[in-house]
C-alpha cells in the first residue's frame, strides 16, 4: 500500500520545483552564452609553456554520471538547486574522452587502466606496471615486461614526486606508479601464492619501499601491510583484522626510514593531528599511513585521526613545491569506486565532492602558467540517475512518479546491478518503507550481485595548464601520460624541449616556431 503522504510529497515536488527568477529571463541565458563564447575565444592563444609541475587527479570509478550527480550534490550542499553548480573540474578549459578497455577486457579494472594512464601502455586486467605480455597471477611472465610510469620519468628528471590516495597506498591505482606486479592483489607477501614467492616476485608494499626509494610524499591507508604478521595496530589495538600481515617479518616503515639520507628530515605519521602539526618547510620526506586498510569514507571520517583528501593534498604540494625543478603528484579519490561497488551512492558522491574540493585547493596553490593539471577516471560504474526528476530534486530523492508496472515509488539513483536488489513478498521492495537518504542506503539494482560492477563507457578527461589543449577529442587511455610528459619535458619524448631560460620559463612551442623560421632566414 502506498502512503498518501508519499503521493502528496511526490506531487508537491513536481509543482514546487525551484526555477530561479533570473532564469525566466532569456537575457540571462544569452549573456551567459556570450561570456562562455568570449572565454572560448581566448583559448586560441595556446599555453605552450614547459610544465614545471604535473598533477594528476584520478577519481576511481568517476564516470560521467557520477560527475553530474556530484555536481548537483555540491550545489545542494550549498543550498542551491544543484544543476547549475560548477565543479572545480568543470572550470577546466579542455575536455576529452578516454577509452578505458583493457587489452583483454571490454569492461576494465583499476589495475590495467592505471598502467595505461600512468605508464602509457595498455595492459591486462589485474596487472600493474607491466605490459600485456604479463598474464595475471603468473609471476614468471613478469620479468622483461616491466613498464615505467610518469612518476618515474619525473623523478629521473630531478623533480619531486608524491602519491596521495584515500585507498591503500599499495592499491591498484597508486601501485602502477612504482610497482611491477602480475597481480594487483599481492598487497603483501601474505596475499601471494607460494609459487610466486618461490619465483622471486615481490609484493607491492615491498616494491613501494624498494623500487623508487626517494618518493618524497606518500599518504593514504595500508598500514597493516608494512608490519610483521600479527603486529598490533597503533590505532585499533584489539582489532585482529588491523594487525600486520607480513610473513617475511619485515618492518617496512623502518626500512623506509633507513633509506633516507641522514641530513634529510623524514617523518612517518599515522594520524591527522600529526599531519597538521608538520612544518612543511622542514619536511623532506613524508610517509603518512592513516588506516590499516583503506581510509574511511569522508562521511564517516574521524576528524582527529584521519585527514581529508584536501588536507593531504595541501600538505603534499607544500612539501613538493620546494623543489625548484618542480614536481609530479598523483592524487586518487579512490573510494568513489568503493561506494559504488557497495551500492552506496551517497558515500560515493560525497567522495567525489571531496575530491573536487581537493582539486580547488591544488588550483589555488599552483599556476596554470607552469602547472598542467589533469582530472580523469579509470573507468565508470553502472550507476545512473533519472526518472524525470524536477529541478532541485534531492539527488538522493524519489522520482516524481510511481512505477506504472508495480505501482511503487523509486529513487532517481539506480544501479544496473549490485547489492541493492531486494525482493519483499515476491515483489520489488517499497522504498518508501526504508530510509533511502541514509548514508549507507544501497540503491536498488536490476540484477542481484554482492558487488556492483564497473561500467565500460568512455570517461571524461579534464585538463588545464601548459599543453592541456593536447587532450581533446576521443583518446586511448594510455595517451594521457604521454601528454603530461610532453608538457613537462620528461620521459623519452623531449626533442621539442627548449633549454630552460634564466627566468625559469621556456616554451617548446616557441622552439618549434624558431626551428621552422631558421631555414627561411627570417630571423636574420
Amino acid at each position: 500500500m502506498i502512503s498518501p503522504f508519499l503521493v502528496l510529497a511526490i506531487s508537491t515536488c513536481v509543482t514546487t520545483s525551484l526555477v530561479p527568477e533570473k532564469e525566466k529571463d532569456p537575457k540571462y541565458w544569452r549573456d551567459q552564452a556570450q561570456q562562455t563564447l568570449k572565454n572560448a575565444l581566448k583559448l586560441q592563444n595556446l599555453n605552450t609553456n614547459v610544465a614545471k609541475n604535473v598533477i594528476l587527479f584520478l577519481g576511481d570509478g568517476m564516470g560521467v554520471s557520477t560527475v553530474t550527480a556530484a555536481r548537483i550534490l555540491k550545489g545542494q550542499l550549498h543550498h542551491s538547486p544543484g544543476e547549475e553548480t560548477r565543479l572545480e573540474m568543470d572550470k577546466f578549459p579542455y575536455v576529452a574522452l578516454s577509452k578505458t578497455y583493457n587489452t583483454n577486457a571490454q569492461v576494465p579494472d583499476s589495475a590495467g587502466t592505471a598502467t595505461a594512464y600512468l605508464c602509457g601502455v595498455k595492459a591486462n586486467e589485474g596487472t600493474v606496471g607491466v605490459s600485456a605480455a604479463t598474464q595475471r597471477s603468473h609471476c614468471n611472465t613478469t620479468q622483461g615486461n616491466e613498464v615505467t610510469s610518469v612518476l618515474r620519468w619525473a623523478k629521473d628528471a630531478g623533480k619531486s614526486v608524491g602519491i596521495v590516495t584515500t585507498t591503500r597506498v599499495n592499491h591498484a591505482t597508486p601501485s602502477a606508479a612504482y610497482a611491477h606486479s602480475a597481480d594487483r592483489d599481492w598487497y603483501s607477501d601474505n596475499e601471494m601464492p607460494p609459487e610466486a614467492l618461490n619465483q622471486g616476485c615481490k609484493d607491492i608494499a615491498y616494491q613501494l619501499m624498494h623500487n623508487i626509494k626517494d618518493i618524497e610524499v606518500i599518504m593514504g591507508g595500508g598500514r597493516k601491510y608494512m608490519f610483521p604478521k600479527n603486529r598490533t595496530d597503533v590505532e585499533y589495538e584489539i582489532d585482529e583484522k588491523a594487525r600486520g600481515t607480513r610473513l617475511d617479518g619485515l618492518n617496512l616503515i623502518d626500512i623506509w626510514k633507513s633509506f633516507k639520507p641522514r641530513h634529510k628530515h623524514s617523518h612517518y605519521i599515522w594520524n591527522r593531528t600529526e599531519l597538521l602539526a608538520l612544518d612543511p618547510s622542514t619536511v623532506d620526506y613524508l610517509l603518512g599511513l592513516f588506516e590499516p586498510g583503506d581510509m574511511q569514507y569522508e562521511l564517516n571520517r574521524n576528524n582527529v585521526t584521519d585527514p581529508s583528501l584536501s588536507e593531504m593534498v595541501e600538505m603534499a604540494i607544500k612539501i613538493l613545491s620546494k623543489n625548484p625543478k618542480g614536481f609530479f603528484l598523483l592524487v586518487e579519490g579512490g573510494r568513489i569506486d568503493h561506494g559504488h561497488h557497495e551500492g552506496k551512492a551517497k558515500q560515493a558522491l560525497h567522495e567525489a565532492v571531496e575530491m573536487d574540493q581537493a582539486i580547488g585547493r591544488a588550483g589555488a596553490m599552483t599556476s596554470v602558467e607552469d602547472t598542467i593539471t589533469v582530472v580523469t577516471a579509470d573507468h565508470s560504474h553502472v550507476f545512473t540517475f533519472g526518472g524525470y526528476t524536477p529541478r532541485g530534486n534531492s539527488i538522493f530523492g524519489l522520482a516524481p512518479m510511481l512505477s506504472d508496472t508495480d505501482k511503487k515509488p523509486f529513487t532517481a539513483i539506480l544501479y544496473g546491478n549490485g547489492p541493492g536488489y531486494k525482493v519483499v513478498d515476491g515483489e520489488r521492495e517499497n522504498v518508501s518503507m526504508v530510509d533511502y537518504a541514509h548514508n549507507n542506503y544501497q540503491a536498488q539494482s536490476a540484477v542481484p550481485l554482492r558487488h556492483e560492477t564497473h561500467g565500460g563507457e568512455d570517461v571524461a578527461v579534464f585538463a588545464k595548464g601548459p599543453m592541456a589543449h593536447l587532450l581533446h577529442g576521443v583518446h586511448e587511455q594510455n595517451y594521457i601520460p604521454h601528454v603530461m610528459a610532453y608538457a613537462a619535458c620528461i620521459g623519452a619524448n623531449r626533442d621539442h624541449c627548449a633549454s630552460v631560460s634564466s627566468s625559469g620559463s621556456s616554451s617548446p612551442g616557441s622552439l618549434l616556431l624558431l626551428l621552422a623560421l631558421l631555414p627561411l632566414g627570417i630571423l636574420f
